[in-house]
């Protein structure tokens, strides 16, 4: 589990820090907010396609030789951005990291954490991601202090020979499967009901899938926005950078502690009831962004949104495990898992989209709240569905 947590955090370290060096970019190549904003909308996409595939290597191949792979890119992509001339550049260096190198290290590792658990795989998925936010915790304050006395490209360098060499030894760590057996007990273990998993909440699985595909673009179209954008909207708010990126630390910090709390919940109530709490919660941290602007509410409302919304993305991994069949894990994490990053490039973009056409920040709030609904109506629905069509969702107390 240690060397899990390890991996996510070195890995999906460029997925904070580029948000961090997003004033400093678009100063140097004199280009807009939005434009500023492609290269963590490009990584974020080719992280969600590269999920696909990755996933599948995991399940045919093991996860090892995908953390190889994985580990290279990852310092590639660092060099190359921190040596780019252009902002095409250093957008491709982005998403090479995002197809091949932060890829490896968040779908996959999820859905070989759901598979290894079964009394409490909620948890254990929670710590597995919580090292996502570790990450946002750990490395833009590094990264500033960095800019700030060597410069971003020198941070940039530095940062991916790190992580790259520290992939590397982690993933030596991975080399063993998860037993078989697993295959074989159903979700809420031995003595648990048998579920239909050729229906997931009583539909198609291709139905179940999409539906579950366009909740991950719509609450992470809404979470982007105070993640991708908290550093520009101080500097613009007067506060400076520091203060911007301290927020984003404060806020994936309380990220950590809510995946871990959400985690615990979720073995309790399940998969689908989990993300329908988070994602209400979530909404009303993105309301409070909108009548507060000081500098002590933004560090409160912060905290707040990131405790509120860290469970919302490992609850569908453990969705995926609660209703689909095992042997596709890997596969259907990995989609719902590249819906979701596909909705923070998108909502990575669209919010500096939103800046550049109003010259504030207050739509782009607006604009996370409405697909934070969406979202919210579709696990309310999907809610709806276990409790009528009695498809599970609830995670009975086994050992194991």
């Amino acid at each position: 589990m240690l060397a899990t947590l390890g991996l996510v955090v070195l890995g999906n370290s460029s997925m904070y820090v580029v948000s961090v060096v997003l004033p400093a970019v678009q100063a140097e190549f004199g280009i807009s907010r939005a434009d500023a904003s492609m290269p963590y909308t490009l990584m974020m996409v080719c992280l969600g396609i590269g999920g696909l595939w990755t996933g599948r290597l995991a399940d045919r191949h093991g996860l090892a030789p995908v953390l190889w792979v994985g580990a290279l890119a990852v310092c590639g992509g660092f060099v190359w951005a921190g040596m780019s001339g252009s902002v095409w550049g250093f957008g491709l260096a982005h998403g090479l990291m995002g197809l091949i190198g932060s890829s490896a290290t968040f779908a996959p590792l999820m859905a070989d954490t759901a598979l290894w658990w079964n009394r409490r795989r909620g948890i254990a998925v929670a710590i597995c991601a919580s090292g996502n936010y570790i990450a946002g915790a750990l490395w833009p304050p590094i990264v500033q202090h960095g800019i700030e006395t060597i410069g971003w490209r020198q941070s940039y360098i530095g940062l991916g020979l790190l992580c790259g060499a520290g992939m590397l030894l982690l993933s030596l760590c991975m080399r063993q499967r998860p037993p078989l057996v697993l295959s074989a007990v159903p979700a809420g273990g031995a003595h648990a009901p048998v579920q239909d998993r050729s229906r997931p909440f009583g539909l198609a699985p291709a139905h179940a899938q999409l539906l579950l595909c366009i909740a991950g673009v719509a609450c992470c179209v809404a979470m982007a926005m105070p993640q991708v954008h908290i550093v520009a909207y101080c500097t613009d708010l007067g506060f400076g950078a520091a203060r911007g990126a301290e927020m984003l630390s404060l806020m994936l910090a309380c990220g950590i502690v809510s995946r871990l709390v959400s985690g615990a919940i979720c073995d309790r109530i399940g998969g689908i009831r989990t993300l329908l709490l988070g994602s209400a919660l979530q909404g009303v941290a993105l309301l409070l962004f909108l009548p507060f602007d000081g500098l002590v509410p933004l560090y409160v409302i912060s905290a707040m949104f990131g405790l509120f919304q860290g469970g919302i993305v490992p609850s569908y991994a453990i969705i995926v495990r609660e209703h689909f069949a095992l042997h596709e894990a890997g596969a259907r994490v990995g989609a719902v898992i590249m819906a979701t990053l596909l909705g923070m490039a998108l909502g990575g973009w669209m919010s500096g989209w939103v800046f550049d056409a109003t010259g504030s920040y207050r739509m782009a709030f607006v604009n996370g709240l409405l697909w934070n609904l969406l979202n919210l109506s579709i696990s309310g629905w999907l809610y709806w569905r276990v409790r009528h069509t009695g498809s599970g969702g609830r995670p009975a107390a086994v050992a194991g």
